[in-house]
């Protein structure tokens, strides 16, 4: 029963011609990426995250590396643009529960040109009693907000890949139909 149902999956993968995120990337990065994080001052301990998560990112999901400046075939330059927080729940008089709104802005210098795309990530958290506690789960909510974003990211590379497939495909047919 188990090989029946790896081999229908693997048949209905290929069937309907699924493709991974990372072969649409190709179509707007190419495979050495430049990565910058613009350190926020106010929040400092984040592009160190951000930098890694990129550099992950580009690896796993881009099949891709990471190279300078100099060598690399597209950029991508990340800026942290802060969070903010709204309370959700109160107990006693104090704050238990709260959304974190994480702002993260990437330009992308590609095959196509320059890229801007602006992302912003909510994360709900809980606050302990303890301040250390909850200095520990505010940074964690921030990290989570990011990862959101980073992924978010990812999708909108994958799709604007997509756009441009399909735009080869529809020239490729519109050059052999004028012949």
């Amino acid at each position: 029963m188990k090989l029946f149902l790896i081999a229908l999956s693997v048949l209905v993968f290929t069937a309907c011609g699924y493709k991974p995120s990372s072969h649409y990337v190709k179509n707007v990065f190419e495979d050495s990426v430049y990565v910058e994080v613009e350190v926020d001052s106010a929040e400092p301990e984040n592009a160190p995250f951000i930098r890694d998560e990129m550099n992950r990112l580009i690896y796993t999901r881009f099949k891709g590396h990471v190279t300078s400046k100099e060598a690399a075939g597209s950029s991508i330059y990340v800026t942290y643009g802060g969070s903010s927080y709204f309370p959700l729940a109160y107990e006693d008089g104090y704050v238990t529960r709260y959304r974190v709104t994480v702002r993260v802005n990437f330009t992308m210098e590609t095959k196509q040109g320059t890229l801007t795309k602006r992302i912003a990530s909510r994360v709900e958290s809980d606050i302990q009693a303890s301040s250390i506690t909850s200095s520990t789960l505010r940074v964690e909510a921030i990290r989570k907000g990011l990862e959101k974003a980073l992924d978010e990211f990812i999708a909108y590379v994958s799709m604007k890949g997509v756009m441009v497939e399909e735009q080869k495909k529809l020239a490729e047919k519109k050059g052999t139909t004028s012949n």
